[in-house]
């Protein structure tokens, strides 16, 4: 999760004096990962059309950017999908549901993108089973272009506060094709109460914790090396990271003071939303989840399509003891009986933030 300046002001308080100083002031313009952006800007160029469909599948969001996809390319115009066994979150997603989401918001940005070349993807999705690959997908000439195509390189999750700006009836009308929008008072401030919570108990529970803190990449140099997980950088918080402001170790540490100011700019962040997107399934097969991940994935785009905000705050639908209270009460607040709570965002109206690394391509081809 990229952090922004404001966010770095909030966790450090005073530590702000440094951005004027002329040794931050002098290496500014060199901080921006340009190699773990790249992707972004290499979307589509290539010649193979499965290969430009999936350079687009790759920017689709997943939890803790672990970009758990690999791609099979085989003869023709066929390909499989596989999951990357290495890429897990054993605490928070220890069934891998969320993890398959991402992998569903993998699937439906590649048939978006393909379409916008005029290809159809026929897709079979767990072709060998669950414990197999994820997808098999054949690619045929004969598609129109999906309107969402345009959205792809430009859709974010907005992690910042929202504005104070209500998200109109017809607009919510219009996204509930893809999720239930929660729109009334009484719900969201509810819903604003059960995210906060879930934050503070993932923030408290040391293993879960630490699970965020493992793969956060500090500065240009980590998060060119490895562009997956959660990226802090910028030349501000380079500065901060220099001047030992901000470290590894602080942010793991619940007594520091930038643990405790960071916890306060989350707060006001949760309750700054007007309002929440839920899709739910009625089972919890890995099919659910992966066609859950392609619903999340066209809200989204469509979201970005009218300008709009979108961050995913599932914490609560995590599956692990300590979080087993709130899961209930998330379960009981937003489902049907019966029913999973596969995502939980919030809406709104927000600032546009910038991308998020990525693996080239050519990381994850398995051949070709």
């Amino acid at each position: 999760m990229p952090m922004t300046r404001r966010k770095a002001i909030a966790m450090i308080g005073g530590g702000v004096v440094l951005a004027a100083t002329g040794a931050i002031a002098g290496f500014a313009g060199t901080r921006t990962p340009g190699r773990a952006l790249a992707p972004w800007a290499a979307a589509g160029q290539y010649t193979d059309p499965r290969k430009r469909a999936v350079s687009h599948a790759l920017l689709a969001p997943n939890p803790h950017n672990l970009q758990p996809w690999l791609i099979e390319l085989s003869d023709g115009d066929e390909l499989t999908l596989h999951r990357d066994p290495t890429k897990v979150l054993e605490h928070t997603d220890p069934f891998d549901r969320q993890i398959t989401i991402g992998l569903g918001c993998f699937l439906e940005q590649m048939v978006i993108a393909a379409s916008a070349d005029g290809y159809a993807v026929d897709m079979n999705i767990f072709p060998d089973g669950e414990e197999g690959p994820i997808a098999h997908a054949v690619f045929r000439r004969g598609a129109a272009p999906d309107p969402l195509a345009a959205q792809i390189v430009n859709r974010r999750s907005c992690k910042e506060p929202y504005a104070e700006k209500t998200v109109p009836v017809e607009t919510a009308q219009q996204l509930s094709r893809y999720a239930k929008i929660i729109t009334d008072t009484s719900q969201v401030e509810d819903i604003r109460d059960l995210t906060w919570k879930a934050h503070l108990v993932e923030m408290h529970t040391p293993r879960t914790l630490m699970e965020s803190v493992d793969v956060m990449r500090m500065g240009k140099s980590q998060i060119n090396a490895n562009p997956d997980g959660i990226a802090i950088g910028g030349p501000f918080l380079e500065g901060l990271m220099l001047a030992g402001l901000m470290t590894r170790e602080g942010l793991a540490d619940p007594e520091s003071a930038a643990f405790k100011q960071g916890l306060d700019m989350f707060r006001a962040m949760y309750f700054a939303t007007p309002a929440f997107a839920v899709i739910t399934t009625a089972g919890n097969t890995r099919t659910d989840q992966i066609e859950a991940g392609r619903r999340w994935l066209r809200l989204n785009l469509e979201t970005t399509r009218l300008h709009m905000a979108l961050h995913p705050v599932s914490q609560s639908l995590q599956e692990y003891p300590e979080m087993s209270e709130l899961y209930a009460r998330a379960h009981a607040t937003l489902a049907e009986p019966g029913e999973t709570v596969q995502m939980l965002g919030r809406l709104g109206y927000g600032p546009m933030t910038g991308p998020s690394p990525r693996w080239p391509l050519e990381k994850k081809l398995l051949n070709g």
